[in-house]
């Protein structure tokens, strides 16, 4: 809270609450909440948030005051957005979902999401969460609130004018001054561990990020999207310090951090391109400053050797112009390559976007190689889907089979506060090093992220593309269902084999409503009509980050894992997801204070969905084997006593309403696929863990973190561990399911 700490100080002192703040950080803080942090790969600002809550309860504060706080201030209007860090969004749910004081009767634990980009929102907002703890009118609040966002903007600009004095100071005085930027977090003492104090002791001033921000201006657009406002605060300080002789920047990032592989990419270009040195400082619970004390000396070294050479600054503007898909490309001239995200699905979907008149050709299933060409073009601290994608894509390019004047790139974007949204830029950056920066990259997405005037939406390829999804929802439901009990071998892949090629044909044909529907039912039927063994096997669902838990190099082939294990594999449907993305601008119209508009016509969206869904639905319902497919409003149900619905930042609070429905449809056995560092789900992923296990018992679930640099043998032992525990379990209730008619046998013939 350190940002808004003036506005939520002035906000509940206001209103008549004596307000006790934790003491500073600490290792002893560290130590205090350490038993309850449920992610070792976490950042270590989000592990001590553990300890200053533990020390408020054990000095006896019976009421917590902990927002989640989605959308900042909208302080740069001409970004893309302006959300927190996922972690600093919703890092009280792991408060909550963890530690086991919180959940003592006496202590009342307020952590509501909410948005400061609308102040009529924010005042009904906190009155309806206010309200149930105490007697106060809406008046109070609005009064209350106004007051702490005045006091808010004179913090800010005494921030600014501080600011300004010491860059006068460095002028006047020939000193240089180091504009040691990061998060508002990065002031804490225990976090930056004395950094800014070894700096002055080398004679030079130090000055935060938002000090200087208000100076300088960002030249758009940027190659990144540029969505989190503390990211566009540091962008506009790296803007400014590339125009000053006196200044230089550190950034401070600490582990774990996936957003910073993208704002250090990004101030790395800001920064480099006008001949100024770019460094950045990794930090994390280890207070050892040796290697930190030679980056600044080194840092230091180079600037006087420039000085000495009197080299000046050069500042050279840092927006990227993009290649556009332009309408002169549509058609057969252009082959548009897609990355192949789950193959069951995008066999089917490559002939549906084609329907937009565009030329799509899907990649093939990548291999590892496919991963080492992406370390080479990607920052190593990028989540490993945007590794594998980016070399899948670059891979392709350099395979020699396309002209790469006429050849573009397609990859989807949801928009959220993930960072996965910055995938399109991890391509782009990677098109530049790898020599290919006249290969075009198309953005699909429904936000209107970016425009192309040589793709577009119509209603055919949205009719498609709708039954492709869903095609493949029914073939995962099915395929993974019978394949592990089948007779004969092989008959369940070649049952797929033949509907997906019927498939790919109705697609192509013009995606009838006739066809579509006749297929869903012939595809159900034959598949429950396959002849199986009559043998229990354990079921283990697959849940996690969408390209982890669909693309089997990513996974390192799961399903074929599992399958070899005996077991059965559980795939929750792509279609759900879609409904998710949908869902959530209900909450954000409610809770944040976005429009009814954006909400109505999501919810179209999903009705538009089940139309499409219905006939599935009814089919795997009447099925002898098959569940059928869940509402969202059931799914969202699920998550609410676990999570907030305001979980929206990647697979968001879907990922703990898929491990319910899982658990509820007699799938206790559950694999959390997830990326190294993977920010929501340290919240709503490993995150829920334990407390889905407090609910239901039998949940047996393992969380498996995947990587370049990941040991496959440690996530096989982590799975086959999983599974003993599984078998046993089967084994077990199959014991007791035959001693049960002789129980009831030997009682029968007692009472005789």
């Amino acid at each position: 809270m350190y940002e808004n700490y003036p506005l939520w100080f002035t906000f509940l002192t206001r209103l008549g609450f004596r307000v006790i703040l934790s003491p500073p950080s600490s290792r002893d803080i560290y130590t205090l909440g350490i038993e309850s942090i449920p992610s070792e790969s976490e950042c270590y600002p989000a592990k001590l948030s553990h300890g200053h809550v533990m020390w408020l309860i054990q000095n006896n504060v019976k009421m917590i005051f902990h927002p989640c706080i989605v959308y900042e201030q909208n302080e740069t209007p001409d970004a893309y957005n302006h959300y927190n860090c996922p972690i600093v969004t919703s890092y009280a749910e792991n408060i909550k979902n963890n530690m086991e004081e919180i959940q003592r009767d006496d202590i009342t634990y307020i952590r509501p999401f909410m948005a400061l980009d609308n102040r009529e929102a924010l005042v009904v907002r906190l009155y309806n969460e206010f309200s149930k703890y105490c007697t106060i009118e809406k008046k109070e609040i609005k009064a209350a609130l106004d007051a702490g966002f005045e006091e808010y903007e004179r913090v800010k600009q005494d921030l600014q004018q501080q600011g300004e004095a010491a860059i006068r100071f460095c002028e006047e005085n020939n000193r240089m001054g180091i504009v040691l930027a990061g998060r508002p977090y990065h002031i804490d003492p225990e976090i930056n561990h004395g950094l800014p104090e070894l700096i002055n002791s080398y004679g030079i001033a130090v000055l935060t990020e938002d000090s200087v921000a208000h100076l300088g201006k960002v030249e758009r657009p940027l190659i990144v999207s540029d969505q989190w406002m503390y990211h566009s605060r540091l962008y506009a300080a790296a803007n400014y310090v590339k125009t000053s002789r006196q200044l230089e920047l550190i950034q401070l990032n600490s582990f774990g951090c996936g957003l910073d592989a993208v704002t250090t990419d990004c101030v790395n270009d800001i920064l480099s391109g006008s001949g100024k040195i770019y460094t950045v400082l990794k930090i994390d619970e280890v207070s050892n400053l040796g290697a930190a004390r030679i980056r600044i000396r080194s840092l230091i070294s180079a600037v006087k050797v420039r000085n000495k050479r009197g080299i000046e600054p050069h500042p050279v503007s840092s927006a990227y112009e993009r290649e556009i898909f332009t309408k002169e490309m549509k058609g057969q001239r252009y082959t548009v390559l897609a990355p192949n995200m789950s193959p069951i699905h995008f066999s089917m979907l490559m002939p549906a976007f084609s329907k937009s008149g565009v030329n799509f050709a899907l990649l093939p299933d990548p291999d590892k190689s496919a991963v080492d060409v992406g370390l080479k073009y990607v920052n190593n601290d990028a989540c490993y889907p945007s590794i594998l994608v980016v070399g899948q894509l670059i891979q392709e390019l350099q395979s020699g089979k396309y002209d790469l004047n006429n050849t573009a790139l397609a990859i989807t974007q949801t928009g959220g506060g993930c960072r996965a949204t910055n995938y399109i830029g991890f391509i782009r950056r990677a098109l530049e090093k790898a020599g290919f920066e006249q290969v075009p990259v198309i953005s699909i997405n429904a936000g209107g992220l970016e425009s192309n005037p040589g793709f577009k939406f119509n209603y055919t390829m949205i009719r498609a593309s709708i039954q492709a999804v869903i095609y493949g929802d029914v073939f995962m439901r099915c395929l993974y269902h019978m394949r592990p009990y089948e007779a004969v071998p092989g008959s369940a892949n070649a049952l797929h084999e033949k509907w997906e090629k019927i498939c790919i044909q109705s697609i192509e044909d013009g995606a009838s409503m006739r066809s579509f529907k006749k297929n869903i039912k012939g595809i159900i039927r034959e598949f429950d009509q396959l002849p199986i063994r009559d043998i229990k096997k354990p079921r283990v669902g697959i849940v996690g980050e969408i390209l982890v838990k669909f693309q089997p190099c990513a996974n390192n082939k799961i399903v074929e894992l599992l399958e070899a294990e005996g077991a059965e594999a559980v795939m929750p449907d792509l279609s759900g997801f879609l409904d998710y993305c949908a869902y959530n601008a209900n909450y954000k119209h409610e809770f944040l204070g976005k429009t009814k508009r954006a909400a109505t016509i999501s919810n179209w969206v999903i009705k538009f969905l089940d139309l499409y869904r219905s006939t599935a639905r009814k089919e795997l319902a009447a099925s002898r084997h098959f569940n059928s497919i869940a509402h969202i409003d059931e799914l969202a149900e699920y998550a609410k006593p676990i999570v907030s619905l305001g979980n929206q930042t990647g697979e968001g609070w879907f990922l703990t309403a898929e491990m319910i429905e899982l658990i509820k449809t007699d799938v206790p056995n559950i694999v959390c696929c997830q990326p190294f560092g993977c920010l929501p789900n340290h919240i709503v992923g490993k995150g829920v863990i334990k407390e889905l296990r407090a609910a239901f018992p039998d949940a047996n679930i393992v969380a498996v973190d995947y990587d370049p640099g990941a040991s496959e043998v440690n996530q096989l032992n982590r799975i086959k561990l999983m599974l003993s525990t599984a078998q046993k379990r089967l084994s077990t209730a199959t014991e007791q399911g035959h001693r049960q008619p002789q129980l009831e046998a030997a009682v029968s013939q007692a009472a005789e």
